[in-house]
């Protein structure tokens, strides 16, 4: 059983028991969390297609813990003309198990 849910402005397949890393949420540790916008939904032999969301779906999920991803380096240069400029970046996520998906 699996479903595809959007938060964050991207997509994750969430199964029940996975960790997933997800765009940060202001919610403590611990609580429990309900992604309501499911795209796709599949249990075995049938599969649900929201268009563009699944009516009635629900996948809920437990906050695990707060981290900021790897680092990145952006790196800008100019040839010939002494421009350049470094800097990094570390992305902070939040992340959950989910727990129960609920496809309606």
């Amino acid at each position: 059983m699996y479903a595809i849910i959007r938060t964050g402005g991207k997509q994750f397949r969430a199964e029940p028991g996975k960790n997933i890393r997800i765009p940060s949420l202001d919610i403590e540790a611990g609580e429990v969390v309900t992604f309501d916008d499911v795209l796709l939904g599949a249990d075995g032999d049938t599969i649900k297609v929201g268009l563009p969301g699944v009516s009635g779906a629900a996948v809920t999920a437990e906050v695990v813990r707060h981290g900021k991803g790897e680092k990145i380096i952006i790196f800008k240069h100019k040839r010939r003309k002494n421009y350049r400029r470094k800097q990094g970046h570390r992305q902070k996520f939040t992340e959950v198990r989910i727990n129960e998906i609920n496809l309606g």
